[in-house]
């Protein structure tokens, strides 16, 4: 199963160190290959000797080789990897990745990396339930890491609780199943919207909505991360383009952008609509700048494509069409009136009332209602972690 998997050990200042030329030993035993990266605090505890021995490849510490003056270059290290563990995963180490901090080969290595990353963290118990280690966890997680928890033992203090790592045969037991997992939404066309739409009343202005695309990009992520082959149709955002994986379709107005759903629906799989599409549109635009000359002026709007209602009529059985509904009163039934009308199979439902969900946020509190009527209420978390969920829901319902 680990047989030429590429597998690059993250190794930092722990008691724990020690534990790693048994899993060394272990993962080659298995046939994988084995890079070991080690922090400078990390060398106190267990030589990099040993572990070149183990893994019968160099250990690396610094970006600079002693003798010879090279480089070791630490975005091939994090492109060569299949996976990274860094393990054991010190308070230090956690806060420096969450944060960005990048001052040691093994950080720089973490930053770079293109594969996913397990974080196995050792530590003290009350070390392990502070705030801020807590909070950094987090962090890592909505970043798309995995983390292995501690256990529960006696502790290098002398005290007993959480903050034990994994044992080696844990975490040999944890690559193992990675790289056994098939992917739950391989094969899988997805087709999803995001952002506002601009619907142009001259040259310089235009209507729009507060929306920021961010719930839509996560979705794309996780989607992505999920197998799936991910078109993913965009209004204007001040994001960051998503991954190369993403085929990203921009568009400005509700027209372009029915147009781009329309030309890509018929081989979708799943149908994701979370972008917030203008309702109406200026019947004229104009050609010129439009100057302030009357004390009051008017726009004549016109309705734009029900993007949603449109494909829903078109939906095959072996389509899913998932759509959004941000709501301000009426919340369950507008959103139940929506999935009967739309044709929909989910919806995803927030409210405005909510304190920190909707637009321009980085958190989100949702409601993914059936067709059925059945719904599950989500607290308040973070648009990764919302766009998590709505993909397990997907997948929950093509599996049945």
């Amino acid at each position: 199963m680990l047989r030429s998997k590429k597998i690059l050990l993250g190794i930092s200042g722990s008691i724990a160190a020690y534990k790693m030329a048994s899993l060394t030993r272990l993962l080659v035993k298995e046939g994988a290959e084995v890079k070991i990266v080690m922090t400078e605090a990390a060398k106190e505890f267990i030589t990099p000797l040993t572990l070149a021995t183990l893994s019968k490849n160099p250990v690396l510490s610094t970006f600079v080789k002693d003798e010879t003056g090279t480089w070791n270059n630490h975005v091939d290290l994090g492109l060569w990897a299949d996976v990274i563990l860094i393990a054991p995963a010190t308070a230090h180490t956690l806060a420096k990745c969450a944060n960005g901090i990048c001052n040691d080969l093994l950080s720089a290595v973490y930053l770079s990396a293109k594969c996913p990353v397990y974080f196995a963290p050792a530590m003290d118990l009350d070390m392990y339930q502070h705030p801020s280690t807590l909070a950094n966890l987090q962090k890592l997680l909505s970043f798309g890491n995995q983390i292995i928890k501690s256990g529960y033992g006696e502790l290098a203090s002398g005290l007993v609780g959480e903050g034990r790592m994994a044992e080696p045969e844990e975490l040999l037991e944890v690559l193992k199943k990675h790289f056994s997992k098939k992917p739950a939404l391989e094969h899988k066309k997805v087709l999803i919207t995001a952002g506002p739409t601009q619907e142009a009343i001259d040259p310089v202005r235009f209507i729009s909505n507060h929306s920021t695309g961010k719930m839509g990009y996560a979705l794309a992520d996780k989607l992505a991360k999920a197998g799936a082959e991910v078109t993913l149709v965009s209004g204007m955002v001040a994001l960051k383009k998503p991954d190369s994986s993403i085929h990203l379709i921009s568009v400005r107005s509700a027209q372009e952008m029915y147009e781009a759903t329309q030309s890509n629906f018929a081989t979708a799989d799943i149908i994701i609509l979370a972008a917030a599409v203008a309702d109406y549109t200026p019947a004229v635009v104009a050609d010129k700048k439009i100057k302030k000359k009357e004390d009051s002026f008017s726009i004549d709007l016109v309705k734009t494509t029900d993007i949603a209602k449109t494909l829903g009529q078109q939906k095959q059985p072996n389509q899913l069409m998932v759509g959004f509904a941000l709501e301000t009163d009426n919340e369950v039934a507008n959103a139940l009136g929506k999935i009967q009308s739309k044709n929909l199979d989910l919806i995803v439902l927030n409210s405005l009332q909510n304190k920190g969900a909707g637009f321009g946020h980085d958190t989100n509190q949702v409601s993914i209602i059936q067709k059925d009527g059945s719904m599950v209420d989500f607290d308040l978390k973070s648009k990764q972690d919302v766009a998590e969920d709505i993909v397990e829901a997907i997948i929950k319902v093509i599996s049945k």
